[in-house]
């Protein structure tokens, strides 16, 4: 293990174990400093992001995009402050703590047995989101968790999660589709974080007027099992709720091959998360780069 991944491996150990046990208001100022002092750095995250809002509010001046850019960073500390003290949450903070709209859609779907996808982008607090599943529907749920450097990092992710009610199967390695597959058939509910691609295999979508690489498996899944693919937006307002809106079905094309069905649904999907990301752009945390255009194409994937 190198000393920097040493190092990030500390500091997501040292955020679980202290932060967690500062009272909330506490937590809030600490994530909004660090927020302030990391855009006024102007990094290359903050860039990225900045840049990634230029193409989701075109006309929008420089005055604007830093000031996206600043709310962005506030709002992704605030996901992080929410994440480490998520695990000392009593489970009324966590019922109170998110208010989802269109609720019937999830609770109708895990109703008829068929089985529920959630795909959801990189907006507000997945997490906080996955909790209140658990804990107010009391529904459990199976998601898969990028495999992270070093591995005792992605250990702490999983055990976290793991801590929140949530079944986590590793992205590689092959055989998380088939898990999930049979989850869905047993009528079990998946969520899946879908806005950016981690594979080969990932479907070309028009997300903000250019091509990007988003995930094909909610659709494969889908397909193959007969479940309901139901996107999901969040973000925040200026309370401490989250308030999120669950998008009605992506119904399963009924002429086509695999491939063309997976991507008509897939970019069903784009338009979706477009939407919700479009309503409230400084709740996207996409520090890292998105669209075709913007990558390397002998990096591979997004």
């Amino acid at each position: 293990m190198s000393v920097r991944e040493r190092l990030t491996d500390a500091l997501y150990g040292l955020g679980w174990s202290t932060v967690k046990k500062l009272p909330e208001p506490v937590a809030v100022r600490l994530g909004r400093t660090i927020a302030d002092t990391a855009w006024k750095r102007r990094g290359k995250g903050v860039l990225r992001l900045e840049s990634n809002y230029a193409r989701v509010v075109p006309d929008a001046s420089p005055e604007r995009l830093a000031e996206l850019s600043r709310a962005g960073m506030r709002s992704y500390l605030r996901y992080w402050m929410e994440s480490f003290r998520l695990p000392a949450w009593s489970a009324e903070r966590v019922r109170t703590g998110f208010d989802p709209e269109d609720l019937h859609h999830l609770t109708d779907g895990l109703a008829s047995g068929k089985g529920v996808v959630l795909a959801l982008p990189h907006l507000a607090n997945w997490d906080l989101a996955g909790a209140w599943v658990t804990t107010e529907l009391e529904t459990p749920f199976t998601t898969v968790a990028e495999r992270l450097k070093p591995e005792t990092l992605y250990d702490r992710f999983v055990a976290y999660r793991e801590g929140l009610g949530m079944e986590v199967l590793p992205h590689t390695g092959g055989s998380a589709f088939g898990t999930l597959a049979r989850r869905l058939r047993d009528g079990g509910l998946v969520c899946l974080v879908a806005d950016r691609d981690l594979s080969a295999s990932g479907v070309e979508v028009t997300f903000f007027g250019d091509t990007a690489r988003m995930p094909a498996g909610p659709a494969l899944l889908a397909q193959q099992t007969g479940a309901l693919l139901l996107p999901v937006t969040l973000w925040y307002d200026d309370s401490p709720v989250m308030r999120g809106r669950v998008h009605p079905p992506i119904e399963v094309p009924e002429t086509g091959t695999r491939a063309e069905k997976t991507s008509v649904m897939t970019q069903a999907l784009a338009d979706a998360f477009a939407q919700g990301i479009a309503e409230h752009p400084e709740d996207w945390h996409m520090l890292q780069r998105l669209w075709l255009s913007d990558l390397d194409p002998a990096k591979g994937p997004a």
